[in-house]
């Protein structure tokens, strides 16, 4: 990783064995109700060949203040290596939300990948759920 400001903030991880690491803002931004924002941390990132970094609403800003990413899960390819960003929304209806320089605004897991080539096919092979779509396992 690599800070473009002084006020970019190295990313942590709350506890030992957490998966995602803290980013936080470099910026000070006011979110309105159902407003959103790029948010700028001032990092850059070389993620390893073969993985990629997903960028993930943190719990506790969402249950408070209805803050969320809104792209969730932002990708961030291996060959990234522009300004990290996160896109906020603030989803509550009546308050505001300050973002301050520091503050931890979202969470950065980086994952192993495949990468598939497409291969386009006359059939597909069959399969238990077959063409049924979004909440087929419902009972």
């Amino acid at each position: 990783m690599k800070r473009l400001n002084g006020a970019a903030t190295l990313p942590t991880r709350a506890y030992e064995g957490d998966a995602g690491l803290d980013l936080a803002a470099s910026e000070r931004i006011e979110l309105g109700p159902g407003e959103r924002a790029a948010v700028g941390t001032g990092l850059t990132v070389a993620i390893p060949a073969g993985h990629a970094g997903f960028v993930q609403p943190r719990s506790g800003l969402a249950a408070r203040h209805g803050i969320t990413v809104l792209n969730s899960p932002g990708l961030v390819d291996a060959g990234y290596r522009g300004e990290l960003k996160v896109v906020l929304l603030n989803t509550d209806r009546e308050e505001s939300f300050m973002v301050e320089p520091g503050m931890r605004i979202a969470q950065l897991v980086i994952l192993p990948v495949v990468v598939a080539e497409p291969t386009e096919v006359a059939d597909l092979p069959e399969s238990e759920r077959a063409e049924r779509g979004f909440g087929s396992s419902a009972h």
